[in-house]
């Protein structure tokens, strides 16, 4: 396959999970009203491509609402100041007050903060709530750059939410700044969606090692949970031979489960609901129903794991 070429070769061990336990933050064990505190930490959880366009969002959203459709208590946090996740799930950007924003930059103690807790809002999907962004987010990194421990101001407000939800899931910017590190420092997991399009790998190199920095310099065991081809198009020759190049690059860690063009995936973002919701009968719903499955079941056979070796 030309469009690999030798700049691209294999992830050479570098797209493997880390070596360390994941680092569980101290929380608290009072739960907001109407939430049911966990026995265990979230599995918390980025989306992290620093190309746009490869959908994103559109993971996080329907695979979180796949997630909580199933019973599993779900928060989605909108750390990208285009706020796209926010407007997905049904709400306005620019009629809320506190959003991430005031968690990161501002001080809890006065108006111009906030904890984490104080800006999750319910959506149309019973167990599925949001942490919101809005345009004001794209401050952040600007005030943020200045402070000590800047890459741990998510992390560190994160605590008190963690034993209330089973999921959560970063919904991160197309790039590798400030926000994303703060993602990537926060999670225990990432899941890259790549377009099945030319160059799709491109920039994978700059990912990993960013991933690297962050295990070996912060001190962050944070894995890569699986690779989802996204776009696809099974008619296409370009899009099969882009999905082996995927998966000749990160082996298996690939996704069973493609996510398909879907002008159904547009039509829901659209009106503020997951697909499933929007048209339960199309395949869109059916694949992110399909990879929630995957990630279920990853989390269940780690457990065990976890569990035979202790």
């Amino acid at each position: 396959m030309p469009w690999t070429g030798g700049w691209l070769g294999s992830c050479g061990g570098e797209c493997g999970p880390g070596a360390g336990q994941r680092h569980r933050l101290r929380h608290s064990a009072a739960a907001r009203e109407g939430r049911v505190a966990h026995s265990e930490s979230a599995r918390v959880i980025a989306l992290v491509n620093q190309k746009g366009g490869c959908a994103k969002t559109t993971t996080a959203v329907n695979l979180a609402a796949c997630l909580a459709s199933s019973g599993r208590r779900t928060l989605v946090i909108d750390l990208d100041p285009q706020a796209n996740a926010t407007a997905s799930l049904g709400v306005d950007p620019g009629g809320l007050t506190r959003t991430v924003y005031h968690v990161l930059v501002g001080d809890e103690r006065d108006d111009a903060g906030a904890t984490l807790a104080q800006i999750i809002v319910p959506t149309t999907v019973s167990n599925l709530f949001l942490a919101p962004s809005s345009i004001d987010l794209a401050a952040a990194e600007l005030e943020l750059a200045a402070r000590i421990g800047r890459e741990n101001s998510l992390r560190k407000r994160m605590g008190p939410v963690l034993t209330e939800y089973a999921y959560i899931f970063i919904d991160t910017p197309p790039s590798l700044g400030l926000l994303t590190l703060n993602a990537l420092v926060a999670s225990d997991e990432i899941i890259i969606p790549i377009q099945t399009h030319y160059y799709a790998l491109l920039g994978m190199r700059q990912l990993l090692r960013t991933l690297k920095m962050v295990r070996e310099e912060v001190g962050h065991q944070v894995e890569i949970l699986g690779v989802l081809p996204t776009m696809y198009d099974s008619r296409t020759n370009i899009s099969k031979e882009i999905v082996q190049g995927i998966k000749d690059f990160f082996g298996d860690k690939v996704f069973d489960t493609a996510v398909h063009f879907n002008i159904k995936l547009v039509e829901s973002s659209m009106v503020g609901v997951p697909l499933f919701m929007h048209d339960p009968s199309s395949r869109g719903a059916q694949e992110y129903m399909d990879l929630a499955k995957e990630v279920m079941k990853g989390h269940e056979e780690r457990a065990r794991g976890t569990a035979a070796r202790h």
